[in-house]
């Protein structure tokens, strides 16, 4: 089974251990698009609808988001009420699906949902400027939809949205959604390109303002998996300041995947990328790979930045749950 790895952390599985029954996965908060091997509903935890083809080669999911409170004036995205989480659930499409995501305002001000890198009307804008909003006590229904690759209408090359990507609030405290997005009102979004690699576990990193997914260290997330494993990070930023991220151990490739594409494929092999505001990226390694079990950091590699609490650890142990020198806290 896949998970997160991470302690007190949104804890996907893979669309591989869903499709044989996973037990956990009514308390995951992800949501698959798929691929022909996936999810056939599209919805990791059961609680969506696929409904077929969409003419375009790719599946139509439905699916329910609800938009609550959480402890010490936060807010999160949901499967179910009183589920919330920061990040909000992952939701996973593959290009050409469409999705019909209907949104439950549970807060007591009007909220939006507002996604980066797909396709979408104005209806579906989540902006108070396109009275796509969700009222206290309503709900909406958004459409995204992806797209292949192709020509436009002029002829030059159109590229696919296969990318990682992300959504938020777009209203509250502004018009903008500034302090929606402060106090968690933010999720990824993966569009996969049909015959990717698929990961083991996927992990989730948000740098907001200050904060990892809103915690500072010693309480920000520990991703754990077994050496060997194949693991997707999705990186998002959020708030007013830029950020370095930075994995201790790994190194992954500046493309769109993170895995090199042979061994002709000259692409950068990097393991720090600058981010600023509303950036994403993602990436894919094997754990430990080349360096063993341990416990690895990340952080931003601004020094003042981690100094004041934005690191975490990548914990990476053996088949049988051991880690050399043990899990001495940093």
């Amino acid at each position: 089974m896949t998970d997160s790895g991470a302690d007190d952390a949104p804890r996907p599985i893979s669309r591989r251990s869903f499709a044989i029954g996973a037990a956990a996965a009514a308390a995951v908060p992800t949501l698959f698009g798929g691929t022909a091997a996936a999810d056939p509903t599209g919805n990791g935890n059961g609680n969506g609808n696929g409904n077929g083809k969409n003419g375009k080669g790719g599946q139509v999911r439905d699916l329910t988001l609800y938009m609550e409170k959480l402890p010490n004036g936060e807010m999160g995205y949901g499967l179910e009420p009183g589920k919330a989480t920061i990040p909000g659930p992952l939701i996973e499409l593959t290009e050409g699906d469409t999705m019909n995501i209907e949104v439950v305002n549970n807060l007591d001000v009007a909220a939006s949902l507002h996604v980066h890198g797909l396709d979408y009307d104005v209806a579906s804008d989540g902006t108070l400027m396109n009275d796509s909003v969700v009222e206290p006590g309503a709900r909406r229904t958004y459409v995204w939809h992806t797209h292949t690759p192709g020509k436009s209408h002029d002829g030059t090359w159109r590229p696919g949205s296969a990318g990682y990507w992300h959504y938020h609030d777009h209203n509250v405290g502004t018009r903008h959604g500034t302090q929606g997005i402060k106090q968690g009102l933010y999720g990824p979004v993966v569009v996969r390109r049909k015959g990717d690699v698929l990961p083991d576990k996927q992990f989730t990193v948000v740098f907001n303002n200050m904060t990892i997914n809103n915690r500072i260290a010693p309480d920000t997330p520990t991703f754990k998996a077994v050496r060997g494993e194949r693991v997707e990070f999705i990186m998002i930023t959020h708030g007013d300041f830029f950020h370095t991220f930075h994995v201790h151990g790994h190194r992954w490739v500046d493309n769109r995947t993170g895995i090199l594409q042979g061994p002709q494929d000259v692409s950068r092999v990097i393991d720090t990328k600058t981010t600023g505001p509303a950036d994403s990226f993602g990436f894919q390694v094997i754990a430990g790979e080349g360096v063993g079990a341990g416990m690895w950091m990340y952080h931003c590699h601004v020094q003042s930045h981690a100094d004041m609490g934005m690191y975490g650890t990548f914990l990476v142990t053996e088949a049988d749950g051991t880690v050399p020198g043990g899990t001495h806290g940093m």
